[in-house]
């Protein structure tokens, strides 16, 4: 489900869910445990990848549209858990953007230091509002502070899919590379900031980072409870229904 691999100091957290890396809770709760302990492990910086193509297609709706309540509550509780981590490391982190990633392989990306993805025909955004979810607080927070107040308000309301030369273009990725180079280049650029003076380089980057970590803890909704009432709302476990009888129709 997830592979660690040592590159140094440098560890690369590899996603290995087949077939699409989508975040179920096994996945979710592995990543995060990774992401925390991975300092103490030794490392003192963090890529975050995925397989040739593809990072991650966001949430395994197939899985989590069986969950009840109480245990879609407990998920999303992880999830927020797991943004936090990667927000609040002590250690920087770079997303390894592999290929496509929609909705919660990009959130991942948001909380990140850097994000490097493939050039091509692969796309990232959060397309929430087309499947009839609402994005949550913190994440168009996030994105605003990344891209802006008007234009995050565009590509959410949208619930766009960009290809990777406009993610580059907008600024929701800082650099594009050939698939097979991304993970190099990500490791590349943390070793060039690892050069730096350690103690001056971490607090300063500590200091920049506060107000993502204070997401976290100003969010009038950090239980995640309004996006359950959401999941659970008419309209989209109607478009969630029918999303879910489309790729098993695809499988089949």
């Amino acid at each position: 489900m997830l592979e660690v691999i040592k590159h140094d100091t440098i560890h690369e957290l590899r996603l290995a869910h087949p077939p699409v890396n989508a975040f179920d809770g096994g996945l979710i709760r592995a990543l995060r445990r990774a992401v925390e302990s991975a300092p103490a492990q030794g490392a003192h910086a963090v890529v975050i990848s995925g397989r040739s193509g593809m990072f991650s297609g966001g949430l395994d709706v197939p899985a989590l549209m069986s969950l009840d309540r109480s245990g879609m509550a407990a998920l999303w509780a992880d999830f927020l858990g797991l943004w936090r981590a990667v927000a609040a490391s002590p250690v920087p982190t770079v997303a390894a953007i592999t290929g496509h990633s929609p909705a919660g392989g990009m959130v991942v990306s948001l909380f990140c230091d850097y994000r490097i993805m493939a050039r091509g025909a692969f796309r990232i955004g959060l397309n929430e509002v087309q499947v009839g979810l609402v994005v949550p607080p913190v994440i168009q927070a996030a994105l605003r502070r990344l891209v802006g107040s008007h234009r995050a308000e565009r590509l959410m309301v949208a619930g766009a899919l960009l290809e990777s030369e406009q993610a580059l273009a907008v600024g929701i990725v800082d650099e594009l590379i050939d698939t097979e180079l991304v993970v190099g280049r990500a490791i590349a650029w943390l070793q060039e900031l690892l050069k730096l003076p350690a103690q001056a380089m971490r607090e300063t980057r500590r200091i920049a980072r506060a107000d993502l970590v204070a997401l976290f803890d100003d969010d009038s909704d950090a239980t995640g409870s309004d996006f359950v009432d959401h999941w659970f709302s008419t309209e989209a476990q109607s478009v969630l229904g029918a999303l879910v009888a489309r790729l098993r129709s695809k499988s089949g």
